[in-house]
């Protein structure tokens, strides 16, 4: 009988066939990508809300909307925010010196400056759902690849003991057991990548719903003149703001 010290992956992986290896194969794949989109989007949201930060900041205490579209000018939109206040100021100045020239620009200046906002809050929607589609296909989908790899080992591993002629518990238990490891990685695969996937899904229903009450303030001020105070909360329930976002 072999030792239990010969036992492991590195044994499992030297008696599986071509097939047993693909499956191991994919599963590294697989969490490769999922810590590579966990750390790229952990790094984007960290940059985004130091960025965001300092651009509400800026903005809400600007002197004038000229200078807010100046400093937009001399730093381009790099967050979601001053994205979507770049092209709000673009818009609504386009309108007030064009008119309606086009099908794209017809209706009133508010008609208009809604769906250029709206426009932007479904790019930066999509932006954000960046890697999280990859996420939620490996977590899914990792612990069936684990199974289906255990399931071929143990049936490898039954086919060369009985071409041995030799059945004793003994000589079962070992390679059946390298075979549940297949399942073991499945799991180690796909847990991170549905934590993760929760935890950007959650983060992004925040930012959005920010962004939502940023878009409130922002048509108002532009439309009215007024300044709406309070661009943080989050439970903004007008009709101009669920306009506006009313694709995201």
């Amino acid at each position: 009988m072999e030792t239990t010290e010969t036992l492991g992956l590195t044994h499992f992986l030297a008696q599986s066939d071509s097939a047993g290896k693909a499956i191991f194969a994919i599963l590294v794949a697989m969490s490769v990508a999922s810590w590579y989109f966990i750390v790229a989007k952990n790094l984007q949201a960290l940059i985004a809300r130091r960025r965001t930060a300092r651009f509400l900041e800026s903005f809400w205490n600007a002197s004038s909307l000229h200078a807010v579209e100046l400093q937009l000018e001399e730093h381009h939109p790099d967050e979601p925010f001053s994205h979507l206040a770049y092209h709000a100021l673009v818009s609504s100045r386009h309108h007030a010196r064009h008119g309606a020239g086009r099908l794209n620009e017809a209706g009133s200046a508010a008609e208009f400056l809604t769906r250029s906002m709206r426009r932007v809050i479904d790019e930066e929607t999509a932006s954000l759902e960046w890697g999280l589609t990859v996420l939620a296909s490996i977590g899914s989908t990792a612990p069936f690849i684990g199974l289906f790899g255990t399931v071929w080992g143990v049936y490898h591993a039954l086919v060369n003991i009985g071409m041995s002629g030799q059945g004793s518990l003994d000589q079962i238990a070992g390679p059946v057991g390298e075979a549940l490891i297949m399942t073991g990685a499945g799991l180690a695969v796909a847990i991170p990548a549905v934590l993760a996937y929760n935890a950007f899904a959650r983060s992004n229903r925040l930012l959005l719903a920010k962004l939502d009450a940023f878009a409130h303030d922002l048509f108002a001020f532009l439309t009215t003149g007024a300044h709406c105070v309070g661009t943080e909360a989050d439970d903004r329930s007008g009709a101009v703001g669920q306009a506006v976002a009313g694709g995201a």
